[in-house]
């Protein structure tokens, strides 16, 4: 059975091959990758290293060759781009004759308020469309995107948030990604939606996790999000991404992210990494 990831040299696909890489034989594991240069370690350990480009369609006809099931990690950029890049990615699949697609998408994709779900919402369509059958992640919020904020708090600022108490079901990258390996691996052949998520909390209880972390108290600065733009414009946010960090914060006050779900423990077959170790790994 090949297994073929796209974004094998990213920040999630590098975690997917590498636990791949731990049961299933090199051989069998196809790294779609942009710059097959950045891929060598792969190659080095004996995976098929393809290029595979989501703007160059030609490339991935013969990146997805002979693959039976097919992780399409979604792409970085700007709406248009990404849907774009997707559809090629999916058409390539059915060109290639992919027996299965795994899709990292969104929590809760057709109804999510996320400036990001329009885009997974329309791939999740070009999937079920292509007839292929395929299992959607709808991972919830990566830790590993509170950083800055865990940083900050580090440095001696209040935990800054105009989410109110909206809650975000968070779980670790890796603990995403250990997920997706695993219905990789499998023999599902079914179609299958999985909400991802580890348990709903706020803002305010992560600054809890994350100060007891550091041994301190960490106070919660709860804005409005006019407020908010303005105060991560003075931390250096690119005006461009202003309005992007501030939807994300007025999602979160919504509930798009308060998803309750145990799909993510049942595919791990274990509990998830408990957030104040994923805040001790990302304070260094």
């Amino acid at each position: 059975m090949k297994i073929a990831l796209t974004g094998a040299t990213g920040q999630f696909g590098s975690i997917v091959a590498e636990v791949l890489l731990k049961t299933v034989p090199a051989g069998n594991l196809v790294a779609s990758v942009r710059q097959p240069e950045k891929a060598a370690e792969l190659q080095a350990r004996g995976v098929d290293v393809r290029h595979g480009d989501f703007d160059q369609p030609e490339t991935l006809d013969a990146a997805f060759a002979g693959v039976d099931r097919l992780l399409i990690v979604s792409a970085d950029g700007d709406n248009e781009t990404r849907v774009r890049q997707h559809k090629a990615a999916v058409d390539a699949a059915v060109r290639a004759g992919v027996g299965y697609i795994v899709y990292t998408s969104v929590a809760d994709a057709e109804n999510s308020s996320l400036f990001l779900a329009p885009v997974h919402r329309a791939t999740e369509e070009f999937i079920r469309e292509s007839g292929i059958p395929y299992a959607f992640l709808r991972n919830n919020w990566y830790l590993e995107n509170e950083a800055g904020s865990i940083q900050a708090v580090k440095a001696g600022a209040p935990w800054l948030t105009s989410a109110g108490e909206g809650k975000v079901g968070w779980a670790t990258r890796r603990d995403y990604a250990e997920a997706a390996a695993v219905v990789l691996a499998g023999d599902g052949k079914d179609s299958v939606i999985y909400e991802l998520s580890g348990t709903p909390a706020t803002q305010a209880e992560l600054a809890a996790v994350t100060g007891g972390v550091l041994g301190q108290e960490v106070a919660v600065q709860q804005v409005d999000d006019a407020a908010y733009a303005s105060i991560m414009a003075g931390a250096g946010v690119p005006e461009a991404a202003l309005p992007i960090v501030v939807a994300i914060q007025g999602a979160i006050r919504d509930g798009a992210l308060d998803i309750k779900s145990d799909d993510l423990q049942k595919l791990l077959n274990r509990p998830l990494t408990p957030l104040s170790e994923g805040v001790s790994q990302l304070l260094g």
